[in-house]
This record gives structure tokens, C-alpha cells and sequence, in this order.
């Protein structure tokens, strides 16, 4: 059997995991810092190092991430990826295009932002430093849609708290990682060739 490295956005790693638990994949995950993504012009080249450096222990690497602000510098690497301009299109892209064609002041949370987000959104912006800053970050946003893959009372009571700190009302949409599966499915199928 191939050897596969599937190199991961840290926000995704923990599905990532699961996912290929439960499917019996023969899979190692190596994750890259999510918080990245406040700085997604370092995604591609981190991404590429890791590349680099596992391609001679592996017979196959693959990348579990979406575009993520990269503009296309991630399909460069002459590595397989997921589709996606986003952890949320992986999560629920026709939820997603249907919550914005609602509402286009849509705010996501996926269960890993929702989780982390005074670290990876308030402490990160400042707003734990400055809060007057919040509208001017999340001034045009009217809803905060919660993209529950596993909804826990401790994720919900998270992204209750995260619309609370922007001032906005929470919606819940329960999307499961079935459409992350499907997407990992061809992924880790193309890797292991």
C-alpha cells in the first residue's frame, strides 16, 4: 500500500483526522499553522517547504486545503489539492452560496473557528486590545452563520460567544463533514493512484 502525507490547514487537521480514522486510510496528516490564514501570502510557500521535505519519505503528498487567499499559488505546487476557494465551500459550499445570496453580510464560523476564536480572530486582530476596532473590521457583516459539522453544547456555547463579541445574531446550519469526506475521498484516491 502507497504511503500518503497529506499536508493540512491546521483548522482542518482534526477533520482530517477523523475522517481518514474512520475510513481506514492509510494517511499521515502533517498540518500547517491555521493562523496562516491572517497572512495567506505565506500559505503557499509554507506549504511548499513541507512538500519538499516530505516528498522523499512518501509515495504520494496530497494538500488539505481550499484556496484560502492564496490566488491560485497553492495549484503551483504541482500537488493535488481539495477544491474549494475556502474551509467553508469544503464544509458546505451550497449552504454557503445560499446564506450569502441571502444575506451577503454573512459571517462563517466552521466548528475549529468557533472554538478558537479569541485567539485566532480577537487576539490576533487586537480587538482584546483595542475593541473599538470591531466595527471597523466587522462593520458591513449582519449575521453570523455557524457551520456545525459536530454540534457539541461546548462548540454552540463558543459560537454563541463569537456573534455575541461582534454583536451579531447567530444562525446554525448542521452540515457534518460529509461534503469534507467526499472531497478527501478524491484526494487521498488520486494520492494513492
Amino acid at each position: 500500500m502507497r504511503r500518503v502525507a497529506v499536508i493540512t490547514c491546521g483548522a482542518l487537521a482534526a477533520d482530517v483526522r477523523r475522517i481518514g480514522r474512520r475510513r481506514g486510510w492509510d494517511i499521515d496528516v502533517h498540518p500547517v499553522p491555521a493562523l496562516l490564514h491572517n497572512r495567506p501570502e505565506r500559505i503557499a510557500p509554507t506549504v511548499a517547504q513541507h512538500v519538499a521535505r516530505l516528498r522523499d519519505s512518501y509515495d504520494a503528498v496530497a494538500v488539505a486545503y481550499g484556496d484560502c487567499g492564496t490566488y491560485g499559488a497553492l495549484d503551483e505546487l504541482d500537488v493535488e489539492r481539495l477544491s474549494g476557494d475556502h474551509c467553508y465551500d469544503l464544509f458546505a459550499r451550497e449552504d454557503v452560496a445560499e446564506a450569502l445570496a441571502e444575506q451577503p453580510g454573512t459571517y462563517f464560523l466552521t466548528d475549529f473557528l468557533a472554538r478558537t476564536f479569541e485567539r485566532t480572530v480577537v487576539r490576533e486582530l487586537g480587538l482584546d486590545r483595542y475593541p473599538e476596532l470591531r466595527d471597523d473590521y466587522f462593520g458591513a457583516y449582519t449575521r453570523v452563520v455557524w457551520l456545525a459539522q459536530r454540534p457539541t453544547e461546548a462548540t454552540r456555547s463558543a459560537a454563541e460567544r463569537a456573534a455575541e463579541r461582534l454583536g451579531l445574531p447567530l444562525e446554525v446550519r448542521v452540515v457534518g463533514d460529509s461534503a469534507l469526506e467526499r472531497q478527501l475521498e478524491r484526494l487521498v484516491g488520486v494520492a494513492r493512484g
